[in-house]
């Protein structure tokens, strides 16, 4: 009998609703924990495979980290929405499940705030600054560049010099490069504002490398044009939604997993209504979650400790909706930023083919702190006032106003990604995809190309996928 016949033979023989022990328990090839783009993606590899997959998913809907959903009367993209040319993954499935994209409007001209509050509009990524500032920022950029080139987004710990650039922050590296605030200010930005939703005191240089390595190079991240190219008709959330329609009854939401029992052989995972036994699992959540699992045994002292040094960033998304999108009747194309504001960007987030007017806005790391310390009256006061500085006092009377706030959600904690602390990625980075026995482990905060991106969550479903089934036709 050939491998693959072998394996069909057992996939059928533990496929269906078979009776293991506990009424209602289910036998599967494989239990997927997480129905994101991540852990869709792999089951619909497996089940492409031939393998037998269940889907337990904690939440009351797919999609983990996208979310689009109807506030108010407004369609709002709550979670991720972007594709940039570069999300081959992405772009791919994309086209696999007919969705169509849209470009994001760009039409006009850009805004920045200096630190003194004065606007200036602009056109291209340099910001509006001083001729001598506008220097020292492109200078850095391309020495960013120039080692970016030496990551390996899969292996930043074999970086040259990995373990020197880890230990410092990317905040003390700047500084070491030029002592001109301003030029430091708005370079980091891109990295800790943007990105890691982190202070740039709080990460290291070789975790910002790796996070510009990931979207081809520091230059990239600067182009808002590029990394905030397209959005998809109708909303991002489709491609998890499409993804779950495909797996049918094997997707079982409102089923968070208490207990994941393992042996060399396989794993059993309790969740709140149904019981699944299987010969291998997929943990397809963020790191900062797999301690709402009791496993049993435990994790290996590795792993227990190299979760200790990894944290969710925090942003607030803001959505703003208006009657008509006003900015462009000033030939602005809504895009704005400023590591002196509250809300750092924004962008004009219209909906294709609405009239209405949306933008979007972010406030990130200790800013998000300070004011989630307000009422949200007085939050959302503050917020919509640092939008009208931009785009003038119509900012502050939307028709819709909502802030994605995923620190408070219960199964998320944070956004975008998980990060590792100072040190952390050049100690644990080798270690963090591997398998625990027969469990895997698939997400975006894992990925190296697509990084905290969907487009990284579906090279790691694809990834762990092909290695499950690699595994069981052996």
């Amino acid at each position: 009998m050939s491998s693959t016949e072998a394996t069909r033979e057992s996939s059928e023989e533990i496929s269906g609703l078979s009776r293991v022990g506990d009424p209602g328990a289910l036998r599967r090839d494989v239990v997927v924990i997480g129905a994101g783009a991540a852990g869709l993606t792999a089951a619909n590899e497996l089940k492409r495979a031939g393998l037998s997959v269940a889907v337990l998913e904690a939440r009351d809907r797919v999609g983990g980290r996208l979310w689009t959903d109807v506030v108010d009367g407004a369609v709002l993209e709550i979670g991720g929405q972007w594709v940039s040319p570069d999300q081959d993954a992405l772009i791919d499935t994309l086209a696999d499940l007919g969705l169509e994209t849209y470009s994001r409007y760009r039409e006009g001209d850009s805004v920045y705030i200096d630190a003194e509050g004065t606007l200036t509009r602009f056109t291209g990524e340099i910001f509006p600054v001083a001729p001598e500032t506008e220097q020292v920022m492109t200078s850095l950029i391309e020495r960013l560049d120039a080692l970016v080139a030496r990551v390996d987004p899969d292996r930043p710990w074999e970086t040259p010099d990995a373990r020197a650039l880890d230990e410092i922050s990317f905040q003390a590296w700047l500084e070491q490069q030029t002592d001109d605030r301003e030029a430091i200010d708005n370079i980091a930005l891109f990295i800790a504002g943007a990105m890691l939703t982190k202070p740039p005191h709080a990460f290291s240089a070789l975790q910002a490398l790796l996070m510009a390595a990931s979207a081809g190079s520091f230059s990239n991240l600067v182009d808002a044009d590029f990394i905030l190219d397209k959005r998809v008709v109708g909303g991002l959330q489709q491609v998890p939604i499409l993804l779950a329609e495909r797996l049918g009854d094997d997707v079982f939401l409102d089923q968070p997993v208490r207990t994941l029992e393992w042996t060399a052989d396989g794993v059993t995972a309790v969740a709140d209504g149904v019981t699944v036994h299987a010969r291998r699992a997929v943990l397809a959540l963020a790191p900062v979650l797999y301690e709402r699992i009791s496993f049993v045994p435990a994790l290996p002292r590795l792993q227990q400790q190299m979760h200790q040094h990894i944290s969710m960033g925090f942003v607030i998304k803001v959505h703003a909706v208006y009657d008509r999108p006003f900015w462009r009747e000033q030939g602005l194309s809504g895009t704005a930023f400023s590591p002196y504001e509250l809300s750092h960007e924004a962008y004009d987030n219209t909906n294709h083919g609405d009239e209405r007017g949306t933008l979007v806005g972010f406030v990130s790391d200790r800013h998000a702190d300070d004011v989630f310390r307000l009422s949200a009256e007085e939050r959302k006061e503050r917020i919509l006032e640092s939008l009208s500085h931009y785009y003038g006092p119509e900012a502050k009377d939307p028709l819709v106003y909502y802030e994605s706030d995923w620190g408070s959600e219960e199964w998320t904690r944070g956004a975008y990604a998980a990060s590792f602390d100072l040190g952390g990625l050049h100690r644990y980075g080798a270690d963090l995809r591997t398998p625990v026995g027969p469990v895997h482990l698939a997400c975006s905060d894992l990925a190296g190309a697509g990084y905290q991106h969907v487009d990284g969550a579906i090279r790691m479903g694809r990834l762990v996928a092909e290695t499950i089934v690699t595994e069981l036709r052996t």
